[in-house]
């Protein structure tokens, strides 16, 4: 893998780092799963570019990494339906 990919993949994890911290912080304000919801999602993508940047032959459609990808979008979904439902359906 070249450099600049290793440190594009850096950045990323950095930022989602930087992101799940900041949905910790509202959540810790609020209480509001909602964003507890996010950080998770946020963590688990930044986790998922690390793992992409030390692995010895990386490539981002492997099955496990894809699919804790996947699994991070989708609790993201699950965050705004649920918010959603809440607000409207009760």
């Amino acid at each position: 893998m070249d450099h600049l990919n290793q440190f594009l993949l850096g950045a990323i994890a950095m930022s989602c780092t930087v992101i799940t911290v900041f949905f910790v912080r509202f959540w810790r304000e609020s209480r509001d799963r909602f964003f507890l919801i996010f950080a998770l999602s946020f963590l688990l993508e930044g986790a998922n570019r690390v793992a992409i940047a030390l692995s010895a032959k990386p490539n981002e459609a492997t099955p496990l990494l894809f699919g804790v990808r996947l699994f991070a979008y989708l609790l993201i979904i699950a965050a705004v339906a649920d918010k959603n439902r809440t607000r409207y359906g009760r």
